[in-house]
């Protein structure tokens, strides 16, 4: 009995030492050192002008219209469709699932449609 309590106690010495050293040897690996965060967002020392990364704002916005339109369509066409649907059920009977999901996805395409709108 104490022998099995002996290995189970090497065994989970032997675990948490694992796990105690791994942090050091992936720091060894070496892996790069994280990114400092600023306040603002920025890095004051970087030059954003001559940065070929950075995506046109103005092409960003004229994406964002043509989406916003494309969604709008789709919007007032799922509502016209949940009127249909709403007009069709007796006014004193419980709303139907499929109703209630199709009002849902319609919050859903509003939210993504204010959010693009936010910019």
């Amino acid at each position: 009995m104490a022998e099995s309590r002996r290995r189970l106690l090497t065994a989970l010495v032997g675990a948490a030492g694992v796990f105690a050293v791994e942090p050091l040897l992936a720091g060894l690996q070496g892996t790069p050192p994280k990114a400092k965060i600023y306040p603002n967002g920025r890095d004051p020392n970087r030059n954003t002008l001559d940065d070929p990364s950075q995506l046109d704002p103005k092409a960003i916005a004229r994406a964002n219209q043509v989406t916003i339109r494309t969604d709008i369509t789709k919007l007032y066409e799922m509502v016209s469709e949940l009127k249909e649907q709403v007009d069709k059920t007796d006014a004193t009977a419980t709303l139907s699932i499929s109703i209630v999901k199709k009002a849902q996805q319609i919050e859903k395409l509003a939210k993504q449609i204010k959010n693009l709108a936010k910019g």
